[in-house]
């Protein structure tokens, strides 16, 4: 089939969806199908990655009258629902998913966020590249201190900076003198790193080697409607801290560690309790081992079903 694609990967640290979005276009070229970033009157399925317009200039307007003129098939995958400062995305959304032959969401959470109560609406979950897997942390650090660790691409406040802000005190204050807090990505200039070590973001082969050698991973993310920072995480064997308004994160980490809430004695007593415990957190986020090829594999089902 050719298949259009309306977004191209692009290299370098990035987020989530991208991963995703090179992971299928490797698969299409690999299975022979024709992908193509150019929307062409012989395209028999359009692949829909984000409505808003592209960069070649194509929207969801020129989608609708490619399926009307020639009865293209159109599947949408939801990664943003536009619950990080983006009301104009949601609103887009809501307009444009009625209109399309299938809808995947990342998440129940995305599902539920938009009221998508059509029957072509499906839940895949996102899952971490394998290049993740390769050097999992298979035992507890003999270090004095609990190396806690982020990661985040978005500077957006709802990445949780309040969060990161209010623990970097605590560190620097003295008050958590058995915590180092490292934070890797592009961090708010509008909150205080005081106390954390911000190292700048990294590629997913240099992430995939630094994650491990750090003991708990910490979320303070809020409405993440397809969160693959924590699955990154879980898939170097981090046992995860996540904030109970985490969105997808909730839904993909509930078995794999421990929530809080928005307060800062949650916070000190999730870190607590996974420390007391940490050899049966360690253990259990093993049982993760969702992959980025896995979820690829359950598009191309649903691609296959217009073949």
């Amino acid at each position: 089939m050719k298949i259009f694609v309306n977004r191209q990967p692009v290299t370098g640290p990035w987020g989530g969806g991208n991963k995703t979005l090179s992971s299928l276009c490797e698969k299409l070229v690999s299975l022979g199908h024709v992908l193509t970033f150019d929307l062409q009157d012989d395209c028999e399925i359009i692949f829909c990655f984000d409505p808003r317009r592209s960069n070649n200039g194509y929207d969801y307007e020129h989608f609708l009258r490619h399926k009307r003129k020639f009865g293209t098939k159109i599947i949408h995958r939801v990664g943003d629902v536009g619950s990080h400062s983006k009301p104009e995305l949601t609103r887009l959304l809501r307009a444009t998913l009625p209109n399309a032959d299938r809808v995947i969401f990342t998440s129940l959470w995305a599902k539920e966020y938009l009221q998508y109560h059509k029957k072509n609406g499906t839940v895949i979950e996102n899952g971490a590249l394998t290049q993740f897997y390769k050097h999992r942390k298979k035992t507890s650090t003999k270090d004095q201190k609990i190396k806690i660790v982020t990661h985040h691409w978005s500077d957006n406040e709802k990445k949780g900076f309040d969060v990161y802000s209010t623990l970097g005190q605590l560190v620097h204050k003295e008050i958590l003198d058995c915590i180092e807090f490292t934070y890797i990505g592009r961090y708010s200039s509008n909150f205080s790193s005081t106390g954390i070590n911000v190292i700048e973001p990294k590629d997913k082969l240099e992430l995939s080697k630094i994650l491990p050698a750090y003991d708990i991973y910490l979320t303070a993310s809020v409405e993440e409607a397809g969160a693959n920072h924590v699955l990154e995480a879980m898939a170097c064997g981090l046992p995860i801290l996540y904030r109970e308004t985490g969105g997808s994160i909730v839904d993909y980490c509930s078995s794999f560690g421990v929530p809080y809430s928005d307060n800062v004695a949650s916070l000190l007593n999730g870190i607590t309790k996974i420390i007391n415990r940490y050899d049966f957190y360690l253990d259990n986020v093993k049982q993760y081992t969702r992959t980025t090829e896995d979820v690829v594999d359950e598009y191309m089902e649903i691609i296959n079903e217009f073949d």
